[in-house]
């Protein structure tokens, strides 16, 4: 992993909302205009820039809706072709009429290397290449020449968008240093340098080192108190793209249901960031476990879920009954020893999620509280404040077997939701329930089995394009040590001279999908097996995909094809491509796409589903053949064409066919079925899993069809 040299950009991103200013009259919110080809300014020097669409602005809005004046945040001449202005809702619908606009678009919605060895650049790492322009913006909290070197080449940071929806932030502020955290330890868990005898307060004592700890990083930072806004994350690309990174990572997706792909602001920076040939990947999210909630879907990305790993931080509580509830916590202060002391639940002494200021504190003195799920370190604090002598925090029902893991900063634990009903049952039937908390430390273990895909992970069908099946894949992503504590959604490695597609096929296809126990990988939320829709083609294996034989790959033409199956319309395709695309000439549907899994969604009308790839040899042997094995999900036959692949040194590419037939007189009473397709020649196996989606109408009887 250490060879993977490169630039990595870790941009702290996304959220939702409208940016707002307010005049008397009208209020100015902020919007993104995506200009029409052949209307753009053909500079992409930002001040000409700047300056040509201000001129835009002011010849193309009429006399009586020049005011309030509007307000240019930015222009963009990479991560999309366009400009970024403060707007009322008039003027903006005026300029969404206009020819010459593709699209006016709401704008919906840092690293702290200060002590940070995980920045600190090795004696014998040398300067970034010469194709990287980027650098450090000082500011009057970040030194540049102080905190960037040969490891940290770049930090930037962006606010305008922020702004004009909350207000000014406060100058002091206002730099490219991380004051959230999540920055910084998504930046050093992808490539932070090796850090000796590292641990947090003593939890997880070992060896920090980032996945490629050879790369160089540049951060561009778009998070602030309230979130981020989309003006803000796209002029980030834009800057990155300019600035020639080879990587692009972002762990935040939009709240809520992910926008089609030409009003997603991320999918379309992305977009233009792959077509220049940079990696692009993404967290899945963090709204699971319910289906439908994966973020960053368009298949340009990299998509990337979380799973647990084989070390827990267990705090157990134990009650005066001798009962014993497994939980998990980082408290790292004077722990409160075995006797057992007064337990109270929230609800009775005024708060059933332990709200600050709700608490009874005359009721909670000296006695551990068990609150109801909410934000628990916040819950925490509302408990020592109020007297408490620590906290037991329940979890959400539908988190199942999964506990978060926090730094409180009082004796607390978080359990699952069955154990703090356990917990609350023995309190009403005792007339003086006792319990203590016992903190283990760091335990590594083979039980629970590990991987385990996190509760919180976002999962499948995707809303947007139901045919390409996401997540990608899925990494360490929960409890991981880096920089700065916290959830992770884990980066990809890349070869750098191979395509974003590529890197995602040989991750897909050579990741894993047993635990170390021998089975599938479970799911926290259910404890049951995991699915394709929960952990994408499976767990990461790093050196595996160094050789993945077969390759799936795509590239920006395959992707118009794709955003013509989807029937978007000329004018929204050029949102992506600087020009308009006749989809008349384009014949492929949005299953054709040439991506490393198979998703097939079944109607009524259809009696059988046919899909095409294309898979490329990466070595070289003269004469290597494949043969495939499927399995295939309940209620359907599924036949490749060709068996067999024969590639030879003229002939590295070679195309194959699936069907989908479902089977008449099978009942299907799941809303969704799997199998995989394998391709082996004896050394490696080119493994895509299969997802089918039935219609509800045929859930129960495929016969019918």
């Amino acid at each position: 992993m250490g060879r993977l040299a490169g630039v990595w950009l870790l941009s702290l991103l996304l959220a939702v909302a409208a940016a707002a200013g307010e005049p008397e009259t009208e209020v100015q919110a902020s919007y993104i205009v995506h200009v029409a080809p052949g209307h753009a300014p053909r500079s992409s020097r930002p001040r000409l820039l700047s300056r040509a669409y201000t001129s835009f602005l002011r010849d193309h809005l009429p006399t009586h809706l020049q005011q309030p004046e509007p307000r240019l945040h930015y222009s963009y001449a990479h991560a999309a072709t366009g400009f970024a202005p403060g707007l009322t809702r008039r003027q903006a619908d005026h300029l969404a009429t206009l020819s010459s606009v593709l699209a006016v678009v709401p704008d919906v919605f840092g690293v702290y290397p200060k002590d940070s060895a995980s920045f600190a650049a090795h004696p014998l790492m040398t300067p970034p290449p010469a194709k990287f322009r980027g650098g450090c913006v000082s500011a009057p909290a970040f030194n540049a020449t102080a905190y960037c070197n040969n490891k940290l080449v770049g930090a930037k940071f962006f606010y305008k968008g922020y702004e004009a929806k909350y207000g000014p932030i406060d100058e002091a502020l206002k730099s490219p240093l991380d004051t959230e955290g999540h920055g910084t330890h998504t930046a050093s868990t992808a490539a932070g340098s090796a850090v000796g005898d590292a641990s947090f307060f003593s939890y997880a004592k070992g060896k920090a080192v980032g996945m490629a700890p050879g790369a160089r990083i540049a951060a561009y930072k778009v998070l602030w108190n309230n979130g981020c806004m989309g003006a803000d994350v796209l002029a980030a690309f834009d800057e990155a793209i300019k600035d020639g990174v080879d990587v692009i990572s972002f762990s935040i997706g939009a709240n809520g249901n992910p926008p089609k792909f030409y009003r997603d602001h991320n999918a379309v920076g992305a977009f233009r960031a792959v077509s220049q040939g940079i990696v692009v990947s993404a967290s899945a999210g963090n709204e699971g476990p319910g289906e439908s909630t994966v973020k960053n879907s368009a298949p340009w990305f990299i998509t990337v879920g979380a799973s647990a790993i084989n070390r827990q931080f267990p705090a157990n509580v134990v009650l005066g009954s001798g009962e014993i509830f497994t939980g998990t916590s980082l408290y790292a202060g004077t722990p409160l020893g075995s006797s057992k002391i007064p337990l109270v639940y929230g609800g009775d002494v005024g708060s059933e999620t332990c709200e600050a200021g709700k608490l009874n504190a005359g009721s909670i003195a000296g006695k551990i509280v068990v609150c109801d799920p909410g934000d628990g370190a916040a819950q925490g604090e509302a408990v020592k404040l109020a007297g408490g002598a620590g906290a037991i925090i329940g979890t959400e029902e539908g988190y199942g077997e999964q506990a978060f893991t926090i730094p409180h900063v009082l004796p607390a634990t978080a359990v699952t939701f069955a154990a703090a009903k356990e917990i609350k049952k023995y309190i009403g039937a005792n007339a003086s329930p006792v319990a203590t908390i016992v903190f283990l430390g760091t335990v590594t273990s083979r039980t629970p089995s590990s991987p385990r895909m996190a509760s919180f992970s976002s999962r499948g069908p995707n809303l947007r394009a139901p045919e390409i099946l996401k997540p990608d894949i899925t990494a360490p992503g929960v409890d991981i040590l880096a920089a700065w504590t916290g959830e992770n959604s884990p980066s990809e490695l890349a070869r750098p001279q191979w395509s974003s597609a590529a890197i995602r096929s040989a991750l897909m296809t050579t990741a894993y999908n047993v635990d170390n126990a021998g089975y599938v990988i479970k799911d926290m939320s259910t404890s049951q097996a995991s699915t394709p829709f929960v952990s994408g083609s499976g767990h990461v294996d790093p050196n595996r995909a160094l050789e993945p034989g077969l390759v799936y790959d795509a590239g920006a033409d395959d992707y118009v094809s794709f955003l013509c199956a989807l029937g978007y319309t000329a004018e929204e395709i050029a949102i992506f491509t600087k020009e308009r695309t006749d989809c008349s000439k384009r014949k492929a549907s949005v299953g054709d796409l040439n991506h490393p899994s198979f998703s097939v969604v079944l109607g009524s009308d259809k009696k059988e589903v046919q899909q095409h790839r294309v898979v490329r040899d990466v070595r070289s042997e003269i004469l290597v053949g494949y043969t495939v094995s499927v399995t295939s999900p309940a209620g359907v036959r599924v036949t490749v064409s060709p068996q067999t692949l024969l590639f030879s040194a003229l002939q590295r590419t070679l195309k194959y066919e699936v069907t989908f037939t479902p089977l008449k007189g099978e009942n299907v009473t799941e809303k969704h079925t799997f199998g995989s397709i394998v391709w082996s020649d004896g050394k490696h196996k080119v493994t895509s899993p299969i997802a089918i989606t039935w219609p509800v109408n045929q859930q129960s009887q495929v016969a019918a069809m």
